[in-house]
């Protein structure tokens, strides 16, 4: 079994002031797997003081500087590939074909791309006779969650170094052991001590003492609504920067002139990818009243040819939940569609066959799932897709609108104009178009409750600086606009 000791701070591993420590649990086998420390209120003090008095320095470093720690991260990164996908699949379960590809693939390429913007990114600007400067916020606490544990991690952490933010992460007590590779990683790197600080622990104390501090300048949060809006409570108090990304019901909506068994297929295999616990995930599938009885059946032949099973069996296409406490959390919804009187087209509350051991979750499909009911308005975060008729796209529209979410959907039709108009009428912040893939160059976020701010490409960037204005005399002398 795997222990880790030590936390992250300063450019150096340190014993934490307390003596809890967290058990990391492979949810494929309810084995402990590893240990990692609980960081305490005190710890978070000293990182966050670590991260402080680095900021003047490292702010100052010019963007080909920053570029050079951002290549090393990537080469890092692409080095221990095969060892990150394999801890990913120790501690949340995820196949590991999918580990390779997005677990450790999705890092590798967020990195790299980091390191690209900073030799074109223009950190100033003129506007008229004014100077505009685009300086870093601060210091980062960064608190990520435990299902893209280190594509959440990345997505935050590069942005923000080369933003010019020192950082101090927080991992998911779930999924912590890949934020020790990273900090390996960055350690190797050579990155200046403070810029980079790790310490790992539960959100009710590390990420609320993180949360709440003065010395923090910023917080970047993914995780649940709930947990979402007690942060914003929480960094109100200093009236610091928060930036969320949270929970999402997203709606995949068949058009009438689409390719229905392509379209449902594609459907399903998003919403099972990593067994369902994706923020992102088209959870409700929309089909025209039409086409209803056959796409039902589509998703129930796809639901049940998906090879769920042990995730180091290169064959597995769905694994464990990440967790006991997810997957009680998922059967409990999906016996309480049951109870509300949805149909049942394949899954359940039992475990998968042969599968006595481990967290699993059988992929699950409901059918004729109104909007009232919890299933079609509460994110599930497991393998269970509800199926929805609609008359018309403006019955389409309205229950794709109908939802306390905005994070991401889907539209297919034959028409990728007809699609992309209907599209812009979806209140969410994302679009998949015919089954398009994310574009980590685009920015990524929601509307309404599923959060606030961007991440990836420069709009995550962005996130991470704050533009000042330098009102050069030139202006004054031009007649200008002061009043």
């Amino acid at each position: 079994m795997l222990e880790h000791k030590d936390l992250y701070i300063d450019g150096a591993w340190r014993r934490p002031s307390g003596d809890e420590v967290t058990e990391v649990v492979n949810p494929a086998t309810e084995l402990v797997v590893a240990t990692v420390p609980a960081a305490t209120a005190e710890d978070v003090d000293t990182a966050v003081a670590a991260a402080r008095a680095a900021l003047p320095a490292w702010s100052r470093t010019t963007p080909a500087e920053r570029k050079v720690f951002l290549d090393r991260l990537h080469r890092g990164l692409v080095e221990r590939a095969d060892e990150i996908a394999t801890t990913v699949t120790a501690e949340m379960g995820a196949p590991r074909r999918l580990a390779v590809r997005v677990q450790a693939g999705l890092p590798i390429a967020v990195a790299e791309s980091y390191a690209r913007l900073l030799e074109t990114y223009a950190f100033e600007e003129r506007i008229a006779g004014s100077l505009v400067v685009k300086e870093p916020v601060g210091v980062v606490a960064a608190i990520t969650p435990w299902n893209y544990p280190l594509h959440q991690v990345v997505a935050k952490v590069a942005a923000a170094l080369a933003a010019g933010c020192t950082v101090v992460l927080k991992p998911s007590e779930v999924t912590p052991l890949d934020a020790y590779l990273l900090a390996e990683i960055l350690d190797d790197a050579g990155l200046p001590a403070g810029v980079f600080n790790l310490v790992p622990g539960t959100g009710s104390v590390a990420g609320e003492a993180l949360v709440a501090h003065a010395d923090v300048d910023m917080v970047s949060f993914t995780g649940s609504t709930r947990a979402g809006k007690r942060i914003g409570e929480l960094g109100a108090a200093t009236v610091k920067k928060v930036a969320l990304e949270l929970g999402g019901k997203s709606a995949n909506v068949v058009l009438p002139d689409a390719d229905l068994d392509s379209a449902v297929r594609e459907g399903v295999a998003n919403v099972l990818s990593n067994s369902g616990q994706t923020c992102t995930a088209w959870t409700r599938m929309l089909v025209h009243r039409d086409f209803y009885e056959r796409a039902v059946e589509l998703a129930r032949e796809a639901a049940e040819n998906t090879v769920v099973g042990d995730p180091t069996d290169e064959r597995t296409q769905v694994g464990p939940v990440a967790s006991a406490a997810q997957r009680d959390r998922v059967r409990a919804h999906i016996a309480e569609g049951i109870g509300q009187g949805a149909r049942l087209a394949t899954g359940g509350v039992e475990p998968p066959a042969g599968l006595p051991t481990g967290y699993y979750v059988r992929p699950t499909v409901f059918a004729d799932v109104t909007e009232n009911m919890t299933i079609a308005r509460e994110e599930i975060f497991g393998p269970v897709i509800v199926l929805m008729p609609y008359a018309d796209e403006e019955d389409a529209l309205r229950i794709a609108n109908n939802s306390l979410y905005g994070l991401s959907g889907a539209v297919f039709s034959a028409s990728e104009e007809r699609a992309v108009a209907f599209a812009r009428r979806l209140a969410t912040g994302m679009v998949h178009i015919n089954g398009a893939r994310l574009n980590l160059l685009a920015p990524f976020g929601g509307y309404k409750q599923s959060g606030n701010g961007r991440e990836l490409g420069v709009h995550g960037l962005e996130e991470f600086l704050q533009p000042k204005a330098l009102q050069l005399p030139a202006l004054a002398a031009k007649g200008g606009t002061t009043p």
